[in-house]
């Protein structure tokens, strides 16, 4: 497999699902500003987005990506449907449970995540419409990692684009129509959340189909219990409890920042949503891509007993996390305004707004190499199915971001949450680093001075061009001319891009290098 090929494949399908993301958030801003109502959307959101987290990509398959590849790897196809069969069935349980809960609990629940909004009882009704979003989200996670072991990368990268499609369609056709009836618009988001969430899940069937692994849900206490009691069912569960409390860590930590958020005053908790949706991006690009590709690998290798591919394939993440994650960085820092002003200062979304959002993204992008590190580097011990490190460098990383939080909050107000988080995800990737090192499961390649040396001098460049032309430019003053404004910005960064990859060249930095077989 070429690793570089594959991760083009799952980044090029996360461009699109960014893109139309970002559509979607441009017609929330305008639609709706950023103030109490996109407030109480955002946590009724983010609560179905948690748990799906800790059921979906997060805990479940970072413990049942390596069991199903080491299986595959070591006893063969028929083995491994059979694990799927019965990890489906007990996922699909656990999530009718968690579901009816939910539901019910929902005051509860947005109370924990948001005491301080002003609309709390509309994002308790929305919390309600949306929870069952989180059973057809996990179940598209399990998908995912079936797909993904198979080598199917395009299908599960693709997916979300539905979800932005919906919400896109809802907005524009049911929300004038709530309107008209004096009912709040806003609800037309969580009609479009759920419908985005069964088109995802109905999308994977055939895929799974095609390859033969379309799971078998048991429905009755029979089969339940012959899947409760499958081997691979245990050891997953055995991988998912450290996982889960990892993945737990990290949703504390944005449960208390939201919740601090919403004392923080009107527009606070939106303002940090639309600066890390356009974090986002590189995260997605980049990060998301590299783990998806990478934990497949790195378990197949380690099953084969490959220590050096081990090794040399993280290496290979690496050097692509400076080479591409470091220059978003610069631009998060020195470019946010034109950024944020050309995406979202329009309609209701003023130009207080902007600066507020502004602030968030260049606290959130002090961070993004450690956002986009963790990507690479916590593979490296799901792979060999050690969940215990990474979640005991998560528990202190946790610690530490709610002591800065003590810090910064109190002088940067919300913008010191966007700083916490990112300072904390530096800590979070140094440490696993160290830990893989170590271990000595890791050993850096030869040649990373060199490459550090010409990498820095292409990032020194784009710095001073990005804020030439962000100060430069009135890009608030622009907002009667979005044409022009958007003719700009799009110029900018296609110079950038071309002038990076260029001194890259000049430099001596060969791309070829990158293209390397797994």
């Amino acid at each position: 497999m070429n690793l570089l090929k594959a991760a083009s494949t799952v980044s090029l399908w996360t461009l699109l699902s960014r893109v139309t993301g970002l559509v979607r958030d441009q017609l929330i801003a305008s639609h709706f500003g950023a103030g109490a109502l996109t407030d109480a959307f955002q946590v009724a959101f983010r609560i179905p987005n948690l748990l799906r987290r800790l059921f979906g990509e997060g805990a479940f398959s970072a413990a049942f990506v390596p069991i199903l590849a080491a299986t595959r790897a070591s006893q063969g196809d028929d083995a491994t449907r059979a694990l799927i069969d019965a990890v489906a069935t007990v996922l699909f349980w656990a999530l009718v449970v968690t579901c009816v809960v939910g539901v019910v609990g929902a005051p509860v629940v947005v109370w924990m995540f948001g005491a301080g909004l002003e609309k709390l009882d509309l994002a308790v009704v929305m919390t309600r419409w949306m929870f069952p979003y989180i059973g057809c989200m996990s179940l598209v996670a399990l998908s995912a990692g079936i797909l993904n072991t198979w080598r199917r990368f395009a299908l599960p990268a693709a997916t979300p684009v539905l979800l932005n499609l919906s919400m896109i369609g809802t907005m524009l056709l049911l929300a004038p129509w709530l309107e008209r009836h004096h009912i709040e618009p806003i609800h037309a988001l969580s009609a479009g959340v759920m419908l985005g969430g069964v088109l995802q899940l109905a999308i994977q069937i055939p895929a799974l189909r095609g390859i033969g692994c379309l799971p078998r849900i048991g429905l009755g206490p029979a089969a339940w219990r012959r899947a409760w009691h499958h081997p691979g069912v245990h050891r997953v569960l055995r991988q998912m409890g450290p996982a889960l409390l990892g993945v737990s860590v990290a949703q504390l930590s944005l449960l208390i920042n939201t919740q601090i958020a919403s004392h923080l005053g009107p527009g606070a908790v939106s303002w940090l949503f639309f600066a890390d949706r356009l974090m986002e991006f590189p995260t997605a690009l980049l990060g998301v891509a590299l783990s998806v590709v990478l934990i497949p690998g790195l378990s197949a290798r380690l099953a084969q007993n490959d220590d050096a591919g081990y090794s040399a394939q993280l290496d290979w993440g690496l050097r692509l996390v400076v080479l591409l994650a470091l220059p978003f960085a610069v631009a998060m820092g020195l470019f946010a305004k034109p950024l944020v002003a050309v995406l979202f200062h329009y309609g209701k979304f003023s130009p207080e707004a902007v600066e507020m959002t502004v602030r968030a993204l260049q606290g959130y992008g002090c961070g993004l190499m450690g956002i986009i590190g963790v990507k690479v580097l916590a593979p490296g011990f799901f792979a060999q199915q050690d969940m215990r490190t990474p979640v005991r460098i998560a528990v202190a990383v946790l610690v530490c971001t709610q002591l800065m939080n003590l810090v910064f909050v109190p002088w940067l107000g919300h913008a010191g949450l966007a700083l916490s988080i990112g300072l904390g995800a530096l800590i979070n990737a140094g440490w696993l680093l160290w830990g893989l090192r170590r271990q000595g499961h890791y050993q850096p390649s030869p040649g990373w001075a060199a490459f550090v040396a010409r990498v820095l001098p292409a990032n020194v460049l784009l710095g001073g061009g990005l804020f030439f032309a962000s100060t430069a430019l009135d890009w608030l003053g622009m907002q009667a001319h979005p044409g022009l404004r958007v003719a700009w910005l799009a110029g900018v960064i296609v110079a950038s891009v071309l002038a990076y990859f260029g001194v890259l060249r000049l430099c001596g930095v060969d791309l070829r290098q990158f293209a390397r077989r797994a």
